[in-house]
C-alpha cells in the first residue's frame, strides 16, 4: 500500500516537472549558439498600447522569424525613431521671426541595425522671458 502511494506521488512530481518546463516555449534566444543565423534583422518596437511602453520587436533571418519584448521611452522623439542615439550640440538662440530654437544632433549608435539619419536638426519654442526675481523682499527695516 506504501509502494503506490509513493509511485503514485513520483508520478504527479514528474507531471509537474514536465508542464512546467513546456510553459517556457514562449522565451526567446538572440541567435545564441545554437542558433543556425548569424545576421538578424530587427524592425522597429512597436508598444502594445499607445505609442510608448512596452511593446515587441520582431526579427527576421532567412526563413526564421522571432520576437523579443522591448521598451519605447515614453520620452522619444518620433521624428527620428526610439533606436537612433545621437549626441545634441547647446540649444542656439532664440530666433524671433519663428519663435524657436534650435540644435543639431551627429549619430551615437544606432540600434537594431536601424536606418538612421547622420546628423538631424530639432527645434522647440522658445521659452517665454523670465519675470524679474527682484521682487520687494520684507526686510527688518523701518517703516
Amino acid at each position: 500500500m506504501q509502494h503506490r502511494g509513493f509511485l503514485l506521488l513520483a508520478v504527479l512530481a514528474l507531471l509537474a516537472l514536465t508542464s512546467a518546463g513546456t510553459k517556457k516555449k514562449d522565451k526567446v534566444r538572440k541567435g545564441g549558439p545554437g542558433s543556425e543565423c548569424a545576421e538578424w534583422t530587427w524592425g522597429p518596437c512597436t508598444p502594445s498600447s499607445k505609442d510608448c511602453g512596452v511593446g515587441f520587436r520582431e526579427g527576421t533571418c532567412g526563413a526564421q522569424t522571432q520576437r523579443i519584448r522591448c521598451r519605447v521611452p515614453c520620452n522619444w522623439k518620433k521624428e527620428f525613431g526610439a533606436d537612433c542615439k545621437y549626441k545634441f550640440e547647446s540649444w542656439g538662440a532664440c530666433d524671433g521671426s519663428t519663435g524657436t530654437k534650435a540644435r543639431q544632433g551627429t549619430l551615437k549608435k544606432a540600434r537594431y541595425n536601424a536606418q538612421c539619419q547622420e546628423t538631424i536638426r530639432v527645434t522647440k519654442p522658445c521659452s517665454p522671458k523670465t519675470k524679474a526675481k527682484a521682487k520687494a523682499k520684507k526686510g527688518k527695516g523701518k517703516d
